[in-house]
């Protein structure tokens, strides 16, 4: 169902601050950077191997990312998975029962489709699905 770790996701306040700290003490190159309207997010993607540390600032105070800041502070948000075919994974979870917070995909950073399961379906773990764009 997944073929990776597409990135872990860590809210921050101080995006600049983030940023300098993964590119200049982990050497992780900045590999894409976008404010996504609809999660009410600055995001920026850093590499590391095939995988990506997203760092995620809100952009308004009634965002996810700024409640989640608000209730626990700057730290570790969610693990997002790759999949290949978004519907078929959210399916297959279906199935399994899992609680869900997106019946369907939505527009995620990069033109990928994503969608997230509840965590309290999966061990206390924000999970997202990301089925990335075609390049």
């Amino acid at each position: 169902m997944f073929g990776r770790i597409d990135h872990i996701g860590v809210a921050v306040t101080d995006l600049d601050a983030a940023v300098a700290l993964y590119e200049q003490t982990f050497g992780m190159p900045v590999a894409h950077r976008e404010t996504v309207e609809s999660f009410g997010v600055e995001a920026v993607l850093l590499d590391v191997g095939e995988s990506h540390v997203e760092l995620l600032r809100p952009v308004s105070d009634d965002s996810a990312i700024a409640r989640f800041l608000e209730r626990n502070g700057p730290g570790l948000h969610h693990v997002a998975y790759a999949t290949d075919d978004i519907e078929a994974a959210l399916e297959r979870c279906r199935a399994a029962g899992l609680r869900l917070i997106d019946e369907r995909p939505r527009r995620g950073i990069r033109n990928s489709r994503v969608a997230f399961l509840h965590p309290k379906a999966v061990g206390g773990v924000l999970t997202e699905l990301v089925q990335p764009a075609a390049h």
